[in-house]
Order: C-alpha cells, then structure tokens, then sequence
C-alpha cells in the first residue's frame, strides 16, 4: 500500500471509528455533544442567520450560506469564521453555496422571479459578481449542484409543468436554462423543497438526481446526461401535502444512494423518513429502522461504504449499515450535513449553528 493509501485508510478508519463512537452514546440534549471522545462540536460564528447552504472543502476550509444575505467562510478548521457576505445582499436568502476552494465559490438566492440568483466570488468572498438572475416570474430557483469546477446545474420548480434546469460550462460565470423536451411532466402540486441544498445532487461527471415533494407521490428524478434528460421515480417517503416529501439526497458513487425527508412541519409525524436505493435511483426500498423524524440533510461519510449522517430540527441520525437501519446520536438541530474527502463533516442550521464533527485525539 502507498503512503497515499495508508493516510486515506487511517483518515478512514478515525472518521468511522468516530461515528461508531456516536452510536454508543446515548442522545445527548440540544447542542450538546453525546460523548467527551465525539460529536458534534459548534463552532464560534457570531451571528444569527440560518444556514441551510454548506460547502466544506477541506478540514480547514468551509463556506456556510444563508438567511438575510448571510455568507461565512473559514480556512482555520472552524476556530473562526469571516463574514464575506456580498453587499446589499441582506435582503437575500441564500440556500445553496458550492465552493471548489478557499478563493471560489458559488452561491443560490432562492425566491420567485428576481429573487433568484446566482453569485460568484474569485476572491474569497471580498468581492462578488451576480452570474445570473432570475427574470421570469413563474421559476422558483431551490438548490443547485457542481459536477467539477466547471459543470454545474441549478434547479427551479417547475414552469409550464415541468421542472426547468440552469446549466453552466465556465464555473458559474454564465448560465443557460436547458430545454426541457427531456424532462418528465411534474405532478400536480410538486416541487423542489430549498432546506438543506441537497434537492439536486451528483455523483461522477454525469449522474445527477432531483429530489421532489408535494404531489401525491414523492419522487427522485435521474439524469445520466448532465441534466438534458430525465427518469422519474416514485419513493416510499410520504408525499401528498405541500410540506412533504424528499428533502435531501446523498450519492457516495452513480449506484448507492440515500433520501430523506418527511413532514416539515413540528406537530406532524414523519414516518418512513429514510429510503435507501441500490442501482442509481432507479428503484427505492424504504429504511427498516428509519429516523425518527423529518430529515433535510443527508451526508456519506467519506471512504466508508455504509455510514452516513441525517440531519434535521429535531437531531442527528447514524447509519452504518448504508441506509437501512437508524439511531439518533444527537438532538441538537441541524438544516444539512455534509463531509470532505480528506475526513471530515460538518453541519449547519438555525441561529448561527455551525458545527464539525469532533473526534478525541
């Protein structure tokens, strides 16, 4: 085994030994982490904006996106974080941020007509260019996902009865609706859901899945095309109310995927909050042991081929069995979770809450 492969095993096998760490422990109370050896660790952000877009790169480097035009970004691993919001964003919500280092960055204003947009920084977030804004009054623009430093796609709800796609080629400079002869009708009363950045994913430099709600059946919608066309398909996550349905995907490679969601809404049960697919989204079995509540974010850990983290107001769920089972470890609330290729996870949410995922040295 190369050096390489010996320093991505280690980071593997602290990263799960960490989750399985969580497991043992019973839930701790809101904002607390579970065990002194790992958990959920808040970070210092100083302020009060939601955050339902994340975007860590590294250990070191994350970028968090929110209410009132709010954008953050840290290079020392979460000890502090630097305002770099775009001026005279306030009245802007950002859902989605997609960053490919600590210099570059995209982010997502969700809302109907020009309160959509896309923003773009070179610089760290000094300065910031308006790629693309929204100038038709039926699209709704809700998350967004990069392929590479240079695809990338965005998600409205649907217009003319069916969901219309951004796509850019340079990176988020420009962009350019696609046509939608290849997408499938939308369902009466179906939408994207903008709660965690998670209802458009990818996988690999083509694989990329919809996540919907609202209808009378909650569905993930495929493309292996970048977006030109689409399969649907129906999910056992109940649907059939505006406030449910598929809330947040997670792809670990084009064939293993994980759905969460659920009912938004605090008086409502969620059950079968989980649902577990196998071969690229084209089928979709329901989790055994699901979590216990509404779910908006969902992550892989990295390296692993089973564990995972959801994420949502109520608490943090585990998996190591690649979806189908389920225990709380936390009840602190989180908005969406996400994990770095180098070992380590963070996640976001309500009033200011940023947190990483903290192991004992």
């Amino acid at each position: 085994m190369t050096s390489m492969g010996k320093t991505r095993r280690m980071m593997s096998v602290g990263l799960i030994g960490a989750a399985l760490a969580l497991t043992l422990a019973a839930p701790a109370r809101a904002g607390e982490t579970p065990t002194a050896a790992a958990g959920w660790q808040l970070t210092p952000t100083g302020t009060d904006a939601r955050f339902r877009g994340l975007a860590p790169v590294d250990r070191r480097t994350a970028w968090a996106a929110g209410s009132k035009g709010t954008v953050l970004r840290t290079t020392d691993g979460g000890r502090s974080w630097r305002n770099v919001s775009p001026a005279g964003a306030g009245d802007l919500e950002f859902r989605d941020v997609e960053a490919f280092d600590a210099r570059r960055a995209v982010v997502l204003a969700i809302g109907e007509g020009e309160a959509s947009r896309v923003l773009r920084t070179e610089d760290g977030g000094a300065t910031w260019t308006e790629s693309f804004r929204n100038a038709d009054a039926r699209a709704f623009y809700d998350c967004m996902t990069f392929f590479d430093h240079r695809h990338g796609l965005a998600l409205s709800d649907p217009v003319d009865g069916k969901y219309r796609i951004l796509s850019t080629r340079d990176g988020g400079r420009s962009w350019e609706v696609l046509p939608s002869s290849g997408m499938p009708d939308a369902l009466p009363g179906e939408a994207g859901f903008a709660a965690s950045g998670q209802c458009l994913v990818s996988a690999g430099p083509r694989d990329v899945w919809l996540a919907t709600g609202g209808g009378a059946t909650a569905r993930v919608l495929h493309s292996a095309d970048r977006g030109v066309t689409w399969t649907a398909t129906d999910t056992p996550i109940p649907a059939g109310d505006p406030a449910r349905g598929v809330f947040g995907l997670a792809f670990r490679d084009r064939t293993h995927g994980i759905a969460v969601g659920g009912d938004y809404r605090k008086d409502q049960p969620s059950p079968s909050a989980g649902a577990v697919s196998t071969d690229g989204g084209r089928t979709w079995n329901p989790s055994a042991t699901p979590p216990p509540a509404y779910r908006s974010g969902v992550a892989w850990l990295p390296h692993g081929k089973a564990a995972a983290l959801a994420v949502g107001p109520t608490g943090t769920d585990l998996t190591t069995d690649g979806g189908r089972t389920w225990r709380t470890v936390d009840t602190g609330s989180y908005d969406t979770v996400d994990c770095t290729p180098d070992g380590s996870c963070w996640a976001s949410g309500e009033k200011g809450r940023i947190a990483r995922l903290a192991t004992k040295d």
